[in-house]
C-alpha cells in the first residue's frame, strides 16, 4: 500500500495523530514556521507591488532536508498545520518548499484531534485556500511596516531598543488613557442610609435602603444632611406599600472562545493570557492517557465562535441526564450568537466526555488539571438549564421618606450546580432572605445607620478586562491578544502592579508622539476597521494589494514629516538619594523588564547599577539587618536581608510586623494563587507550626469547610474537589 505523509506543526501533535493513522502514514512537524521576512532587513519591496521577500529561516536547514527527504519518499502529502489563517499560510509556504502545486487538493484541516476527526480529515483533502493566505501576509505586511519603519525613528528619537506595532499602540494607548482618567479622576463623597426593620414580633430584622425623598431620588452629600435625615426617619412610621414576587431566569454562559478562556483563567486562575494559551495547546495536542494512549482533550482553542457540533450537544445532554438529573436539561440544546467569526471553528469544549477531570488526575499536570476543568465545567453547563430565582421586592414609606429592601434565593440552581462565570471587580451574587411581609403591614426601625462613601475612579485594567476590551472594539484576534500583552510589557511601556496594567512614563512619551503624529496608527476605530479589511480578503471580497497602497500612502508622508519635525526627545529622569559609592552621584531610577532598579548617571563611565530595595520594617532574625524586598531575575517578588550576600535569610513569604502569640517571631504572610492568604509563624521551631503529616491532616479538615455554596452532586461517583480555606 501506498504511504502518505503528513505535516503538522509540533512533535506532540504529530506523536498523537501517528498512532491514529497507522503505519501507512508518516507524520512529521515543521516547528511552526519554515519561511519568513529576514529578520536583518526591512524585507519588503514597495516599489514593486510590496512584494515579500520571503527566506527560509535559519537554523531549519536540517529540518527543511528532512522534510524534503520524506515527502520525496511519500506518493501523497498533506499539509495539516493548525486551522486558522497563520495555519494556512505555514501550508502554502510548505507548499513551495516541497514543490506541491498550489491548485493541489493537499490541505487538510481540524478542530479537533481524536482518531474519528484525524482518520476522516485525511479523506477530504482540499487545495489551499489562497484567499486566508492572502489575508494573512496583509497582516504579515502592515505589521512589518510599521514595525521596521516607525520602531527605528523611535530608536533615534527617543531610546535605543523601542517598537511601536500596528496593534501593540492601540492596546498602550488605552492603558494610558485610562491612567489619564483616574489621574483626573476628583472624588467626590456621597452617603447612603440603611433601616434594620422588623414586622412582627419576633420576626426576622431585615435591610431596607433609603431611595426617594420628597418623591425623588435620594441624593446625600454630607454629614449633616444624612444625620439630619437620620434623625427623622427616627420618628417616622414605617408601612409596607408595595411588595412584589417574581421569578428571574439566569442563563448560563456561552462555551470557550480565546478571549473568555483568556479572561477567565485570569479571573479564577491567576494564568497569564501565554500561560493560559501554552497550556491549553498542550490538551489540544494530546497527553498520554494510560491504556487510552495519547488523546488530544479539547478541540483547537484559537477560535472567535461559540458554535457547537450537534453531536456534542447531544453528549453534553446525555451526560447531564445522567449526572445531575432529566431537570437539569433545557427542552432543546441552547444556540449562543456571536460576532462573525474567522473560520468555521467550534467553541472551545472537551474532545470527549469519557474523560471527566477526576477520571484523568493522575495523568495531567497541575496547571493542565486546573485549565481543562474550567473548560469541561463551562462547556458541561453551557448545556445546562438556567437558574432559577425567587425575587422579593418590597416599598417602604416612612413619612417623606421611600425606602426598598430586596431578596432573592435560588429555586432551582440549574447550571450553577456547575459552574458559574466569573467577573471583575464584582461581588459573588449571595442568597438574600426577607420575611413575610403584605402590603399596608407596620414596621418597627431597630436602627437607623448612614454610610459615607466616596465615588472611585475607573479601575485599571487587568489582564482578563484588557483582552475583554480588545474584542469588544474589535483589537486584533484570538491569536494576537496574548503576544500584544507580553510585548507591551516586554518594551517597558506597562508594568503589572498588583496584577493591574500601569503605564511607564517611557509609555505615555511613545504614546504622546504616535498620537501627534501617527494618529491612526493609535486610532482604535482604525485598527479594528484594518481588521475587518482583512477579514474582507479572506473573505475574497478585498485584495492585499489594495489594503497594503491604501495604507502606505499616507503612512509614508506621515513617516517622513515626523522625521524631519521631531527632535530627540529626553525622558524624565527621576534622582534618587542613593549615592553612587563608585563616583558619588546621585543615582537614577531606571525601567528595566523586571521593574525599576537605580543606575549611575555617569554611564558609561560609571556603570554602577544596584536594585531599589523597599523594606518591610522587619528585622532579619539571623543578623538583626532590615529585611527588605527584592525580585529574581523571573521577577517573582522574595524577602531578604539587607545585608545579602552577607546574610543569606530569605523567604517567599511576605513578613509582617505582628508577633507570634507563642514565641514571638515575626508572623509570615503566605499568598495564595486565587487571592485568599493564610499567616503562620516565622519561627520554624514554632509548636504553631504544624509538621508536615498534621499540615495533611490540618488541610483536609479546612478543605470541608471551605466551600461558600453548595453544589448538587453528580449521581456518577466522582472525587471532591480539593480547596484550600484561609484567611
Amino acid at each position: 500500500m501506498s504511504k502518505a505523509l503528513v505535516i503538522v506543526e509540533s512533535p506532540a501533535k504529530a506523536k498523537t495523530i501517528e498512532k491514529f493513522l497507522g503505519k501507512n502514514y508518516t507524520v512529521k512537524a515543521s516547528m511552526g514556521h519554515l519561511r519568513d521576512l529576514p529578520k536583518s532587513q526591512f524585507g519588503v519591496d514597495v516599489d514593486n507591488n510590496f512584494e515579500p521577500k520571503y527566506i527560509n529561516i535559519r537554523g531549519k536547514g536540517d529540518l527543511i532536508k528532512s522534510l524534503k527527504s520524506a515527502a520525496k519518499a511519500a506518493d501523497t502529502v498533506y499539509l495539516a498545520s493548525d486551522p486558522d489563517r497563520e495555519g494556512e499560510a505555514i501550508a502554502w509556504h510548505l507548499a513551495h518548499i516541497l514543490n506541491i502545486p498550489e491548485d493541489k487538493a493537499c490541505r487538510i484541516e481540524f478542530n479537533e484531534i481524536t482518531k474519528t476527526t484525524i482518520q476522516n480529515a485525511v479523506k477530504k483533502p482540499r487545495p489551499i485556500n489562497l484567499e486566508r493566505v492572502d489575508a494573512q501576509q496583509a497582516r504579515r505586511l502592515l505589521d512589518r511596516i510599521v514595525g521596521y519603519q516607525l520602531s527605528p525613528l523611535l530608536w533615534r528619537k527617543v531610546r535605543k531598543g523601542l517598537s511601536a506595532g500596528r496593534v501593540q499602540s492601540v492596546a498602550v494607548g488605552i492603558i494610558c488613557d485610562r491612567e489619564k482618567e483616574i489621574q483626573a479622576f476628583v472624588s467626590e463623597e456621597y452617603w447612603s442610609i440603611e433601616a434594620k426593620l422588623r414586622g412582627k414580633p419576633k420576626t426576622a430584622l431585615f435591610d431596607a435602603q433609603l431611595i426617594l425623598v420628597d418623591g425623588k431620588k435620594a441624593k446625600i452629600d454630607n454629614e449633616d444632611q444624612a444625620e439630619g435625615i437620620k434623625g427623622e426617619l427616627e420618628k417616622a412610621a414605617f408601612t409596607v406599600t408595595d411588595v412584589k414576587r417574581k421569578e428571574r431566569r439566569r442563563n448560563p454562559a456561552a462555551p470557550f472562545i480565546t478571549s473568555s478562556l483568556q479572561q477567565e483563567a485570569s479571573r479564577k486562575l491567576g494564568f497569564t493570557s501565554r500561560k493560559t494559551m501554552m497550556v491549553a495547546q498542550q490538551l489540544y495536542e494530546g497527553l498520554e492517557l494510560g491504556s487510552s494512549g495519547p488523546v488530544g482533550l479539547i478541540t483547537y482553542m484559537r477560535t472567535d465562535s461559540v458554535r457547537l457540533a450537534e453531536s456534542a450537544q447531544l453528549d453534553a445532554r446525555n451526560y447531564i441526564a445522567l449526572s445531575y438529573g432529566e431537570n437539569y436539561l433545557p427542552a432543546k440544546s441552547p444556540v449562543y450568537s456571536t460576532k462573525k467569526s474567522q473560520d468555521a471553528h467550534e467553541a472551545i469544549r472537551p474532545t470527549s466526555l469519557e474523560f471527566p477531570p477526576d477520571k484523568i488526575v493522575k495523568y495531567l499536570s497541575k496547571e493542565q488539571l486546573r485549565l481543562y476543568r474550567l473548560i469541561w465545567e463551562r462547556f458541561i453547563a453551557s448545556q445546562m438549564a438556567s437558574a432559577i430565582y425567587d425575587t422579593l421586592t418590597v416599598d417602604i414609606t416612612a413619612e417623606r421618606f421611600g425606602l426598598r429592601a430586596t431578596g432573592s434565593t435560588v429555586k432551582f440552581p440549574g447550571f450553577m450546580a456547575v459552574y458559574t462565570e466569573g467577573k471583575d471587580g464584582e461581588e459573588k451574587e449571595k442568597d438574600i432572605t426577607l420575611p413575610e411581609l403584605v402590603t399596608g403591614e407596620n414596621l418597627k426601625a431597630n436602627k437607623i445607620t448612614p454610610k459615607q462613601h466616596f465615588t472611585e475612579p475607573p479601575p485599571r485594567y487587568t489582564e482578563a478586562s484588557l483582552v475583554k476590551t480588545l474584542e469588544e472594539k474589535g483589537i486584533g484576534r484570538p491569536s494576537t491578544y496574548s503576544p500584544i500583552i507580553e510585548t507591551i510589557v516586554a518594551r517597558g511601556y506597562v508594568v503589572r502592579v498588583e496584577k493591574k496594567f500601569q503605564p511607564t512614563e517611557l509609555g505615555f512619551v511613545v504614546l504622546d508622539l504616535l498620537k501627534q503624529y501617527f494618529k491612526a496608527i493609535v486610532d482604535v476605530e482604525f485598527t479594528a476597521t484594518m481588521e475587518n479589511r482583512l477579514d474582507e480578503i479572506a473573505d475574497g471580497k478585498g485584495t492585499r494589494l489594495g489594503l497594503l497602497r491604501e495604507f502606505y500612502d499616507w503612512f509614508a508622508v506621515d513617516l517622513e514629516q515626523a522625521e524631519k519635525e521631531i527632535g530627540h526627545v529626553e525622558l524624565p529622569v527621576e534622582i534618587s538619594e542613593v549615592q553612587c559609592e563608585n563616583c558619588g552621584k546621585f543615582m537614577v531610577v531606571k525601567h528595566g523588564r523586571y521593574g525599576d532598579f537605580l543606575a549611575c548617571p555617569g554611564f558609561p563611565d560609571c556603570r554602577n547599577t544596584k536594585p531599589i530595595l523597599k523594606e518591610t520594617g522587619v528585622q532579619c532574625p539571623k543578623c538583626a539587618g532590615n529585611i527588605v524586598e527584592r525580585k529574581t531575575k523571573r521577577g517573582k517578588t522574595f524577602y531578604g536581608c539587607q545585608s545579602y550576600p552577607t546574610c543569606d535569610f530569605m523567604t517567599w513569604d511576605m513578613p509582617l510586623k505582628e508577633n507570634c502569640q507563642t514565641c514571638g517571631a515575626f508572623m509570615l504572610r503566605h499568598n495564595f494563587k486565587n487571592g485568599r492568604f493564610s499567616t503562620l509563624c516565622s519561627n520554624e521551631s514554632c509548636i504553631t507550626r504544624p509538621t508536615t503529616a498534621e499540615k495533611k491532616v490540618e488541610d483536609a479538615a479546612k478543605n470541608k469547610t471551605t466551600k461558600t455554596k453548595k453544589k448538587v452532586k453528580p449521581k456518577t461517583k466522582s472525587t471532591t474537589k480539593k480547596t484550600v480555606k484561609t484567611e
